[in-house]
């Protein structure tokens, strides 16, 4: 993003818009963003004993399809895909983000631009990049779009482009955005606190 659009999104969190995005905007985004969710939040906490109590097993989940409510694309290509297979828990909340990215984003060019019509996966039995950890898609408890511009090691909002108002709409389901929570990976949304 560019100095314009970061200082946008620093006056939105309530913080001095001087285009550095440092540790006080880090803070006013997750802070903003936390006011957004619902409370109690519905999800369960980060950790493991947590996780498996409340989505089950890495790898051994219930997983339901959603129709995707839009045009939405796999990858860079041009297969479309028309629905998405979610921790079955997950269902209902992930149809009203999906939903409401539609809603917000109504033309094809608009979704393209914010990254939400590029699908990189909800469930995969895999560990954390990196790390020894089932991730979150070994839970199908996490959404991934865009990677090219939103990647692993992007840092949110200096270079990645995931919009602050993809992540509020996924935030007011109790939703984390990785980019904002983690200042990378902002292709990646779970449903944990």
């Amino acid at each position: 993003m560019n100095q314009t659009q970061i200082k946008i999104i620093q006056e939105t969190v309530g913080t001095e818009p001087d285009g550095f995005f440092g540790p006080q905007s880090i803070a006013a985004t997750q802070r903003y963003l936390r006011a957004m969710m619902p409370k109690p939040n519905p999800w369960p906490k980060q950790d493991q004993k947590s996780l498996t109590a409340f989505y089950g097993a890495a790898g051994k989940v219930s997983v339901v399809q959603i129709p995707v409510p839009y045009k939405m694309y796999l990858y860079n290509g041009p297969k479309t895909v028309r629905s998405i297979g979610v921790h079955e828990k997950l269902a209902p909340s992930l149809e009203r983000i999906l939903k409401e990215l539609g809603k917000r984003y109504k033309t094809d060019e608009a979704r393209s631009e914010a990254g939400i019509n590029k699908f990189y996966g909800v469930y995969a039995n895999r560990k954390m990049r990196g790390g020894s950890l089932p991730s979150l898609h070994a839970r199908a408890a996490a959404i991934d779009f865009d990677a090219p511009r939103n990647g692993l090691h992007t840092h949110w909002p200096t270079r990645a482009h995931m919009p602050l108002d993809v992540m509020e709409i996924f935030a007011r389901e109790g939703w984390l955005a990785a980019g904002a929570f983690w200042g990378r990976d902002s292709m990646h949304m779970q449903a944990t606190q």
